[in-house]
């Protein structure tokens, strides 16, 4: 635990420009549960639930974010099964490089947000990566 005393990510946010066709792909496609927002926003915002009381939020603005290698990670149990629902959906998906003892591929939403989906085969344990020193 940090000095802080920080326990885990809360939430992400990431910029939608439909609210239609966001919801399609995040309850359609990745099948996220909706919940509501919270009543005293004044802007359009999709919450989703995610484990252990994590959310994912998707603000309405008139323009998407800047495409960029900035991304969030979604983990699964079962990451060939995950390669084959995106194929079912006609989802293009970015292979990238490897991690020790995981899996991972990239998808984008229809406003070209990067969704990392992962899946480790073992937790991650910086010694057995290489990793000596930090940059």
């Amino acid at each position: 635990m940090s000095a802080l005393g920080v326990t885990h990510l809360d939430h992400c946010s990431v910029l939608i420009t439909d609210l239609a066709r966001a919801r399609a792909f995040y309850v359609g496609v990745l099948g996220l549960t909706e919940i509501p927002k919270p009543k005293t926003f004044d802007f359009v915002a999709l919450w989703f639930q995610l484990a252990d009381g994590q959310t994912l939020h998707l603000l309405q603005k008139p323009c998407a974010d800047t495409r960029s290698p900035r991304h969030f990670a979604l983990r699964v149990p079962d990451i060939a099964a995950a390669r084959d629902h995106f194929r079912r959906h006609g989802v293009e998906m970015q292979e990238t490089g490897p991690i020790p003892h995981c899996d991972r591929f990239f998808v984008s939403d229809p406003d070209g947000n990067r969704i990392e989906v992962i899946q480790w085969l073992k937790p991650y344990d910086p010694a057995a990566s290489g990793a000596v020193v930090l940059d």
